[in-house]
């Protein structure tokens, strides 16, 4: 079965290339590829891609080999072009300022050739920035995109650290943003204060993404929020399940809370029963 190379380029596309020549790549390491207008460099995230993992609405014809292992005159190239960058982004402040929207530039990225200039920006909803970009275009003589971003987006290109203290999940290793919902957090009893559990970019946290089959599965064994027991002479309802202790809270009709194990619980269940 073919394999696929996955690189990264320095804009956060993912691409998909053969290694038909056979070079000796290996993660992390920069090629030279063909891009929609010429040429670029990116890093290689992946050597040995089968086809069934790879995006089913990607043309396998529109699918090229990696031109070389990026030498150090591509390499002399990216600095230049990073300098270059560097001016580009306060010629666009500059231009922006007659322009009658306002709008954050995050990024200024050029295709290692030249032949085309992305602008990432975030700005509270849409701009209508067709007359602006028209202005790039001439100033910059090359073909221009502007990219408006999300705030995961954001996250990602700028980068940081969280509250984990570890750096960005979405820096480090994910390749692709899953969706988080709300039900997740209720899953896992973290509803009480969405602040600790939004991430700098103001969404859910990542995170909970990835613990969420485990709570699923822990509350086989768990009741309902809610459910009325017969304890100390008292109803009782389930106010929460610490999934982690197995232990579960109840609370009285007076507000009375008590904590019992799981194996407590279900005795009690049991006893309830024989006494109905």
């Amino acid at each position: 079965m073919q394999e696929y190379i996955k690189v990264e380029f320095r804009t956060g596309r993912s691409g998909y290339y053969f290694n038909e020549k056979e070079y000796p790549i290996e993660p992390d390491i920069q090629v030279i590829v063909k891009a929609e207008r010429g040429e670029d460099i990116a890093k290689v995230v992946n050597c040995a891609i089968e086809a069934d993992q790879i995006d089913q609405n990607l043309d396998e014809k529109s699918i090229t080999s990696i031109k070389r292992i990026a030498t150090d005159a591509d390499i002399n190239q990216l600095e230049i072009v990073n300098k270059k960058e560097k001016e580009t982004e306060k010629k666009f402040l500059e231009l922006l300022k007659k322009q009658p929207f306002t709008m954050k530039l995050l990024q200024a990225i050029y295709q290692l050739d030249g032949n085309k200039l992305t602008f990432f920006f975030s700005a509270d909803g849409r701009i209508d920035f067709r007359d602006f970009v028209r202005e790039l275009a001439s100033e910059f003589k090359t073909r221009i995109e502007l990219h408006q971003t999300s705030g995961r987006e954001d996250a990602r290109r700028l980068g940081g650290l969280g509250m984990c203290g570890k750096t960005y999940c979405c820096v480090s290793f994910l390749t692709k943003f899953n969706q988080v919902t709300i039900q997740m957090a209720k899953d896992q009893n973290l509803l009480s204060n969405l602040s600790k559990i939004s991430g700098p970019c103001g969404r859910l946290l990542c995170c909970l993404h990835y613990e969420e089959d485990f709570y699923l599965k822990k509350s086989e064994d768990f009741p309902e929020l809610g459910q009325v027991v017969r304890f100390k002479d008292q109803k009782m309802y389930v106010e929460k399940n610490d999934f982690y202790n197995n232990r579960i809270n109840l609370i009285a009709e007076d507000h009375d809370r008590y904590i019992v194990t799981l194996e407590e619980f279900r005795k009690i269940v049991q006893d309830d029963k024989k006494n109905s």
